[in-house]
């Protein structure tokens, strides 16, 4: 039987599906593992909780070692500041437009907080915001690397930093993300891509006169080969659940998954065909014909369609069809949209021995 069936059916007579599973044990082991990685190699390891969302877990990954905490907008900030964490960085490009302008303003008064910028007007208006007292907000500068999504090119990342400087602003380093980097080929490519443009990004700081205090990269995919001058710290998120998408490429192994979602077998008339109750509202819109849009652990049945409360399983020839009411784990192509779907994870460990509930404390805070 597959570890993840064997811990769902310890706990299945206590659960209503469709819930989100997540396996404490393997969840530290992966805490642990990354901690490791990034304190061997003289990094700092600031995870991205945009993930997890959990202020639990963020505390497992504080205690584990990690500098601080990044987040994806200002609500997540927000969240994990109440509950005390006071290293933040706000891995974007912050706009700080209507409650914004207040709201960064508190959450640089209480927390170490630095935020993303990529052009002079976003300094500005920061600047703006901070009022009397801009030297109280750290800014980093996004650069881009290659996966033309947001970020300046490096060679430009100076001449933001100095407009934040001369605002009263503290310009202390430059980031980027390396997103094309989703793919088993693309890896170690896109991770020196992202070397050069911050090289480049740190040259162009120092050409103005400013020390670089942080060089920040990586991803899950990409963390591995995001090691090396003149990165400090790197950035990963999905490491602390893994996903199906990052087993395909390699950047995680099967047995360091510890997000599932159960799920029901609800009907079964089609031949080669389950339904399952876990639709797109369980687990997002991540796949496509080609790959599906999750699997079943243990098995080769591909989640081959979703509707919004239906999810269709492709049986595998010669597979037998499963009765109504048989509670399968469903692991999902990527984790990030599954977390945002649920108030609550349903926690135990490999051998279900244990049942707790931790809120996803920072869903809902998309702005």
């Amino acid at each position: 039987m597959h570890r993840l069936q064997r811990a769902l059916d310890a706990v299945v007579e206590r659960v209503d599906t469709p819930v989100p599973i997540v396996l404490a044990d393997v969840v530290q082991d992966n805490i642990d593992r990354m901690q490791e990685f990034a304190s061997q190699r003289g990094l700092g390891l600031r995870p991205h909780v945009k993930t997890h969302k959990c202020v639990e877990i963020g505390r497992r990954q504080i205690e584990a070692g990690a500098s601080g905490i990044t987040a994806g907008n200002v609500g997540e900030a927000e969240v994990f500041a109440r509950a005390g964490f006071d290293d933040i960085f706000i891995a974007y490009p912050v706009w700080p437009a209507g409650t914004k302008r207040d709201r960064i303003r508190r959450l640089a008064e209480s927390t170490r907080l630095r935020v993303g910028v990529d052009n002079v007007a976003a300094v500005e208006a920061l600047a703006d915001a901070m009022g009397d007292e801009p030297e109280r907000l750290q800014l980093v500068v996004e650069v881009d690397c290659g996966a033309r999504r947001s970020g300046t090119p490096p060679e430009a990342a100076g001449e933001v930093a100095v407009v934040a400087r001369d605002r009263g602003l503290v310009p202390v380093g430059v980031f980027t993300y390396p997103g094309h980097g989703s793919s088993r080929d693309a890896r170690e490519s896109a991770a020196a891509d992202q070397r050069n443009a911050l090289s480049e990004a740190v040259r162009s700081l120092a050409r103005t006169g400013l020390d670089v205090e942080v060089v920040s990269a990586g991803s899950t995919p990409t963390v591995e080969f995001s090691t090396g001058d003149p990165i400090t710290e790197v950035r990963p998120g999905e490491y602390v659940f893994c996903d199906l998408d990052n087993t395909r490429i390699g950047a995680c192994a099967e047995e360091q998954v510890a997000l599932f979602v159960a799920a029901t077998v609800v009907s079964n008339w089609v031949p080669d065909q389950a339904i399952i109750d876990a639709g797109t509202k369980a687990l997002g819109r991540e796949g496509n014909r080609d790959k599906g849009y999750g699997r079943v652990a243990g098995t080769g049945a591909v989640l081959a369609k979703l509707n919004e409360y239906h999810g269709f399983v492709a049986l595998p020839p010669d597979a037998a069809q499963p009765e109504t009411g048989k509670v399968v784990p469903v692991v999902p192509n990527h984790v990030c949209p599954v977390v945002t779907n649920f108030e609550e994870f349903i926690v135990t460990d490999s051998e279900g021995a244990t049942l707790q509930r931790w809120p996803v404390d920072a869903r809902g805070f998309l702005n």
